[in-house]
This record gives C-alpha cells, structure tokens and sequence, in this order.
C-alpha cells in the first residue's frame, strides 16, 4: 500500500452503502456514483491542504512586489509644535536620544520662560545603485515563489495520490468481503450436504461438527472483511467534499490490468520534489549574492525643504502670544550622503562563510533527492513488474483450486476421503479466490504509485478511463 503523508484535517461526510450485499453494491450505478476519476479531481480541489498551500503560493508572490518596493524612494514628513525654554549653551554632545537637540546662539542666561516652536519638513531619499544588493534579493523572492509553487504541486499530487489509493483500498477489502461471504455460502452447502448423509447414517455426525466449525471461521473473516471496508472508507471519506449515494467500483479495475511500457525514460526533474529542491538551491545562491554585495558604500540621493518658527528673540526675549506656532522661516537643501560601515567586514564575511555552507548542503540535498527518485522509480517498476506477473497467474491457481475442491467433494461424497480433505481445499479455494480479486488491484495501485513518482497521474487516469 502506499503511503503519503497528507495532514488528516476537516473529515467530511461521505454515505456510502456498503452494508448491503456485494453484487448489489456493484449493480447499484447511480448518475453520482463516485468513481476513481471524481474521487481524484474532489481531493484535488477541495482538500484543505491544497488550500493552504494554494495561500502560501499567493504569499511568495506578494513578497516579490514587496522587494521590489526597495527602489521606490522614500518620503518622509514632519510636523512639530511645542512650548519650552530657549536657554542653549557651547558645548558637543556624544550622539544619544535622551536630550533634545538644541539651536540658535548663547544668550548668556538660564531663564525659565517659555516660548512656542514649531517645525515642519520633507525629506526625499533615493538609492539609484547598491551593486546588486536589490536585485539579489529579489531573485531571492522569486526563488521563494518558484519554491511554494513547486509544493502546492507536490501537495495536489500526494492528496490525489492518496485519494486514489484510498479508493483502491476500498475496492480491495470489498472483494475480499465477497470471497469471505462466498466462503461462507459455499460451507451452507456442504453442511447440507453432510447433513443428508449423516441423516442416513452414511457419515458420522463429527463431520457437520467440523462443518459448522468452518463455517464460524468463515463467517469471522467476513466480520473482519466488513472492519476492513469500514476502516477504507473512513480514510476515503476525508477526501470528499460532498455526500454520494454509492460506491461505483469500476469493472476496469477488477477485471484488467494497465498495460506500459517499462523502456520509458524516467526524469527526476518532473517530480515536483526536485522543482523544490532547485528552486532552494537558487533562493540559497541568492541570498549569498545579496550577503556578499553589502559591504559596499550606500549612495543616497537626498532633497529637504523644512520651516521653523519661534517665539525667541536673538537677544534672549521673547515675543508674545502665539509667535512661533507658525513657521516662518523656510529653508531647503539636496545633495547626496554617502555612508560605509568598514568595519562591517568582518561580520558579513561570516554570515557570507555561513550562507555558502548552506548553499553547499541545499545542492547536496538535491542531488540526494534525483538520486532517492531515481531509486523509487526502478523499485516501482520492479513492483509493477511482479504485480503484472501474479495477476497473469492467479486465474490458473483459481481454476486448479477450484478443480481441487471439487474432486475432494467428489470422493467425500464416495466415501472415499475425510472432511478434513475438503476442508483444506475450500481454505485453498477461498485464499486462491481472495488472491486473484486483489491481483489486479495491486498492478494499479503499483502503476499509481509508478506515475506518483513520475510526477503526473494523467497517465493514470486516462488508462481508468479507457
């Protein structure tokens, strides 16, 4: 059985009429009827988990814009109005955002009056080169798009993946219901049979003994046949977004198998698994561009134009009323700042050491990743191979089964063998039975798990279809 990982969230509710009898649940086609092909495309749709990483998509791309925002120039505005002295004094003061900044000249006092003070301004800054700081950042969010992509595939192929397989289960413990249930009926049968016999003395009671023993055994394995439906069905129910009226399964399913060649070239790069592991491999050399270009100088074109006002004189008064909650005095200035933070090296030479390990091991991880696909691919194809091979052979141990227990019940009947003959050939029977209806199944759910690691289940469901 294959097995994915797919988070088991929001079950939803699915009626299936499973309880009734197995030749029923075959005949009973409704026009909604769910089928492989409508159980894939639901799951594909509607399952919570493609939703979320359907968002996660649209997050990555939102974050290219936002990094393409870094050559917009920024404007920044200011307004202030305020009331405090006017006392300044000589002196510097170590760069700190404690004490208000001061201006105009010493007017030799320490006065306690007040004054009003305003101020308002703009200032534009633009970068107009960073020596591809930019623009590795936002390959970078670009990569980081082509990443969550790459999983929003990988998670609408395993949830359709499971889905599939989930039917295929449900298909499986239904056939191995019937050939209980046929166990069972056949051992009414020759309970009666023996029960003719011992009524006229011609065999011992201990044989309808021995009869109904194997009938309660037949009829536990029904009972843990129905556990089993159950069970694949609850797993199947999560998949659905909508309530059915019956199970349809497929009579392509049971009675053929798919037919493909094993010559078919296998390329690891179609396998979302790898467009993620790419697609970290280039956000990683990215991310080391952007670390190795930042120790550079920053170039800032900048233009400001500001006013001031104040209720202070020159010479210490102060002017009355509300002088000064205006501004009155303009003045405006542009040129271009140049900053360099030297001793930065040594720290982005580090973080430069560590994203280049990091970039190391992601393509180290990739490489890992074709190498375990590849690996998958030739175990699939051997699986698919040997499924093929049994399916081919199973009819033949039906029929000699078969021929089996009908000779055994021939010289039973004759007096010419114990029960226990045909006992141990109705068990032979039933398993060669239960053997040959799951043959078929397991050669698609090995073709399934071959076009899974291929990457696409067209080929999939197009040969369900046929």
């Amino acid at each position: 059985m294959i097995s994915f990982r797919v988070p088991p969230k929001i079950p939803l509710g699915i009626i299936f009429l499973v309880l009734a009898p197995q030749s029923l649940a075959y005949a009973q086609l409704a026009e909604n009827a769910l089928t492989l092909s409508s159980v894939v495309e639901d799951a594909g749709k509607n399952y919570p988990a493609i939703h979320i990483s359907q968002e996660e998509l649209k997050a990555s791309a939102a974050r290219i814009e936002l990094a393409r925002t870094a050559y917009l120039p920024r404007i920044d505005a200011v307004a202030q109005f305020n009331r405090g002295t006017r006392n300044n004094v000589f002196g510097s003061l170590l760069p700190q955002a404690i004490i208000p900044p001061m201006s105009g000249p010493v007017i030799g006092t320490n006065n306690g009056g007040s004054v009003w003070g305003s101020a308002t301004g703009v200032l534009i800054s633009w970068q107009p080169f960073d020596f591809g700081v930019r623009s590795a950042n936002i390959r970078a969010a670009q990569a980081q798009r082509d990443q969550a992509s790459a999983a929003n595939f990988r998670t609408q192929l395993e949830v359709e993946t499971a889905a599939a397989d989930a039917y295929l289960s449900v298909l499986a413990s239904m056939q191995a219901r019937k050939a209980a249930e046929t166990a069972v009926d056949n051992w009414e049968i020759l309970k009666r049979t023996i029960h003719a016999l011992t009524a006229v003395e011609l065999r011992p009671g201990a044989d309808e003994s021995r009869v109904d023993a194997e009938k309660a055994a037949a009829s536990n394995q029904v009972a843990l046949a129905q556990q089993a439906v159950d069970s694949s069905l609850a797993t199947l129910k999560k998949f659905q977004s909508a309530t059915v009226a019956t199970l349809s399964p497929q009579e392509r399913l049971l009675t053929t198998i798919p037919v493909t060649s094993g010559d078919v070239p296998f390329n690891p790069t179609t396998n979302p698994v790898m467009a993620e592991r790419e697609a970290a491999t280039a956000e990683n050399e990215a991310q080391l561009r952007s670390i190795r270009r930042s120790w550079a100088p920053q170039f800032n074109l900048e233009g400001a134009a500001y006013g001031r006002g104040t209720g202070a004189e020159i010479d210490g008064g102060r002017l009355p009323g509300a002088n000064g909650l205006a501004p009155n005095v303009g003045n405006y200035v542009a040129g271009i700042n140049i900053t360099f933070s030297i001793m930065d090296f040594a720290s982005i030479h580090d973080k430069a050491a560590t994203q280049s390990s990091m970039l190391k091991a992601v393509k180290a991880n990739e490489d890992l990743t074709a190498r375990s696909l590849q690996e998958q691919f030739e175990q699939a194809l051997a699986e698919f191979r040997a499924t093929t091979t049994i399916a081919q052979n199973t009819p033949i141990q039906v029929q000699a089964a078969r021929t089996a227990l009908d000779q055994a019940t021939a010289r039973y009947k004759a007096g010419l063998a114990p029960v226990d003959d045909v006992a141990q050939s109705e068990r032979l029977f039933v398993q060669a039975d239960i053997d040959n209806a799951l043959a078929r199944l397991n050669v698609w759910r090995a073709f399934l798990k071959l076009q899974y690691i291929r990457g696409d289940l067209q080929p999939f469901l197009q040969e369900v279809n046929r």
